[in-house]
């Protein structure tokens, strides 16, 4: 008895290399220049800049974490309203119920603490985390994105990519290499 084992490659794109991070900067800018809008750049450190150059223009983040912020400020506001004027109304030394000023700490503690929590939380959830594969992985000298190589993938999904065009294109950008990226991962 055999076991078969069938899989088939697919192509998601192309893969450039860079050395430094000006190359890639020029590079992102050139492929967005030309037309491009399905791409994503890995490096080893944040590279000023490189979000706009590759049109990166997410916005939501920012937005949950404010909503939640707030959420987190009214919620310690309100519970401490609640427990101290209608729940639970003591005057101590003649102090009105709702004594603001004593209220602020408790305040502040669940606006940071909901603003982090949607920070993380919204930051995997935005990223579609955790991703045990992604077939950039098996790009050629991929492993060297975590230390000293830049890359910049170009989806197949876009619309105006052609193999052949993308490719010289990003060889005339300064890569030091240009590679497809197929794979033959199953169930991914």
């Amino acid at each position: 008895m055999s076991i078969v084992s069938s899989s088939s490659t697919k192509m998601y794109g192309l893969v450039a290399e860079y050395a430094e991070p000006s190359d890639i900067m020029k590079a992102a800018k050139a492929i967005r220049h030309a037309g491009f809008t399905k791409m994503n750049a890995y490096t080893p450190f944040p590279v000023h800049g490189l979000d706009e150059a590759i049109g990166f223009k997410d916005h939501r983040l920012k937005w949950l974490v404010f909503a939640c912020g707030l959420t987190g400020m009214l919620g310690g506001m309100g519970l401490q309203y609640y427990t101290s004027v209608i729940d639970y109304p003591w005057n101590v030394g003649g102090k009105p119920l709702f004594s603001w000023p004593a209220f602020i700490p408790v305040t502040f503690e669940c606006t940071i603490l909901l603003s982090a929590f949607g920070a993380v939380f919204g930051m995997l959830a935005m990223n579609k985390l955790p991703k045990p594969w992604q077939p950039i992985f098996s790009a050629k000298n991929f492993e060297r994105a975590t230390n000293d190589r830049f890359f910049l993938y170009i989806d197949q999904s876009d619309k105006i990519f052609d193999v052949k065009t993308t490719k010289d294109l990003l060889l005339s950008t300064g890569a030091l290499e240009v590679s497809e990226l197929v794979t033959t991962q199953e169930g991914y």
